[in-house]
């Protein structure tokens, strides 16, 4: 267990995430687009279209972080603090994806003009109706799942696509980006995990929200190859 959190509450807390970010990744592990890439099976039409589908919601992150921030009373000022912090590091994130797309032989204007696939309606719609709730602190479970994926498999996704595809690393750069900085936004979660578990319905609630957030990143990735 993390020496980051030191509360019985916030190590149960976080004991449960850890059960979640497993599910999350055998349900990954499900996606045709990631076995494709697991089995060294994908291609550069591949990426695209991963790129284009998670454009729509890496653009629509800072929108319901920083309304999770708004929600926060003074009470919670100091995770106020932190989100809005998290909100301002990756709120242009969606331009290094576009880069990496127009660099993969994609055209800057599809990936602007792409619309949200049925996973990322519901992925948004879930986490923007959370962070407009008072004091959503179940939000830390929503981050634990996205900030968990930059952490744990970006940077290997990015090795996996250039040995698939023949790059050099100049079209993976979001990725490697996430792979690289991801660790110090965990920290922070970590910190917050404290903070946040201030009773057993708090706990409940931040692993309701990593366990939705799972399902439905992970649907909107099989629905690559519904579009």
């Amino acid at each position: 267990m993390s020496q980051k959190v030191t509360t019985e509450l916030g190590q149960q807390c976080l004991q449960g995430l850890l059960r979640i970010w497993f599910d999350f990744e055998r349900q990954l592990g499900r996606v045709p687009v990631i076995q494709r890439l697991e089995r060294d099976q994908f291609t550069i039409e591949d990426y695209r279209s991963l790129l284009l589908h998670l454009r729509q919601q890496v653009i629509e992150g800072a929108r319901w972080i920083t309304r999770g921030a708004s929600s926060f009373d003074r009470d919670f000022a100091d995770v106020r603090s932190e989100v809005i912090s998290h909100a301002r590091d990756e709120h242009r994130d969606y331009e290094i994806l576009e880069r990496d797309y127009v660099a993969a032989g994609g055209q800057l204007a599809d990936i602007q003009n792409g619309e949200r696939n049925l996973g990322t309606e519901a992925l948004h719609a879930f986490l923007m109706h959370r962070a407009s709730q008072p004091n959503p602190t179940d939000l830390i479970g929503a981050m634990w799942i996205i900030e968990g994926l930059g952490q744990k498999m970006a940077a290997d996704w990015a090795k996996r696509i250039n040995t698939c595809t023949g790059g050099d690393g100049s079209y993976t750069q979001f990725m490697g980006y996430h792979g690289a900085n991801d660790d110090a936004h965990m920290d922070k979660l970590y910190a917050l995990l404290d903070r946040v578990c201030v009773d057993a319905q708090a706990v409940k609630s931040i692993h309701r929200t990593a366990r939705v957030v799972g399902r439905l990143y992970a649907l909107q990735l099989e629905e690559i190859d519904h579009e």
